[in-house]
């Protein structure tokens, strides 16, 4: 057990010293402002492919046999950009790389899967309208974004190593329970797997969806699989549910959304095969995962507030005595 450490009101406890003493390397505030950027851009697009993918229309921006694969990407934009939209509220980088490394690997993979299936883009074959101009807008924006993540994330790095934080000290870290490592790591690994299958390999992962896709539709959900992945990993390295938060409250309301968008097209899946079983499973892992790292956290934070709080000494007479 440490030491108290002592200052000029006499001493303070150790887990104090611990959070105010902390090193953590300063946010970037173009990481803050990018990441408010993507979360303002995918409520608003991942709403629309959502609700269209819900109503039965394939609103992306290539051409998709089915809706319920643009319907989920959308789903998966809006889920996550709760989580983004908090990330100004984090001092060090510390606090938000689980969730920002998974937000360049979606916007680097989306635009390249864009472009290597350029033929299949609407604005290339046609269509309605408003869907060649959504695909005409889509091509820029994705690679700008693409560009300005991998950028922000240079300047990140090109800033100074350590330093105090902006916001206040440093949260007293909070292990991941023992019990739960390897759960996650499966869980993880599973993702990161299905994710770099459906990417690298479409021909071959795609036979394993429960709803018909082609190339572009496997490999813009292998993009999302690998992200999550990703994340869900970077957050056991991490092994603070602290520094996690972010991402604790990403993937809990990604499962949500993309569960919700599979039960109103429950017809589009294959449900008794391995691969919609496989997919229930790991967002049953994301929704469980992030519920239970939020408790354990309200539960840390409680803990932490009945230590610092005061305690009235034995025998102390109240105000009625």
């Amino acid at each position: 057990m440490s030491a108290p450490a002592t200052g000029r009101g006499g001493t303070v406890p150790a887990a104090t010293a611990a959070a105010v003493s902390a090193p953590g390397r300063p946010l970037s505030s173009a990481v803050v402002v990018l990441s408010t950027v993507v979360a303002v851009i995918s409520l608003g697009v991942g709403a629309l492919l959502a609700v269209a993918g819900a109503a039965g229309y394939a609103a992306g921006a290539w051409v998709s046999p089915e809706p319920l694969s643009p319907g989920l990407i959308g789903a998966a934009m809006v889920g996550v950009a709760p989580g983004l939209l908090t990330l100004g509220r984090a001092g060090t980088w510390e606090e938000v790389r689980s969730l920002y490394l998974p937000l360049v690997v979606v916007m680097v993979g989306l635009s390249a899967v864009t472009l290597l299936n350029a033929g299949s883009l609407r604005v290339a074959v046609g269509g309605p309208l408003f869907l060649v101009l959504f695909s005409l807008g889509w091509v820029p924006v994705v690679g700008a974004l693409a560009l300005a993540s991998v950028g922000c994330l240079a300047a990140q790095y090109r800033g100074p190593a350590a330093g105090p934080s902006r916001t206040g000290p440093v949260p007293v870290p909070v292990p991941v329970p023992a019990w739960s490592r390897p759960l996650l790591a499966v869980l993880g690994s599973g993702w990161l797997g299905i994710g770099a299958g459906l990417l690298l390999l479409p021909g071959f992962w795609s036979a394993f969806v429960p709803w018909t896709v082609n190339r572009a539709d496997a490999q813009g959900l292998g993009v999302w699989a690998l992200s999550l992945g990703v994340g869900v990993l970077a957050s056991l390295a991490e092994d603070d549910l602290g520094r996690s938060r972010p991402a604790l409250r990403a993937v809990p309301a990604v499962a949500v959304a993309c569960g919700l968008l599979l039960a109103v097209r429950a017809s589009d899946v294959a449900w008794g095969s391995g691969g919609a079983l496989s997919l229930l499973a790991l967002l049953g892992g994301l929704l469980v995962t992030g519920a239970t790292g939020q408790l354990l956290l309200a539960r840390a934070g409680r803990e932490g507030a009945g230590r610092a709080a005061p305690g009235k000494p034995r025998g102390e007479a109240g105000p009625d005595a």
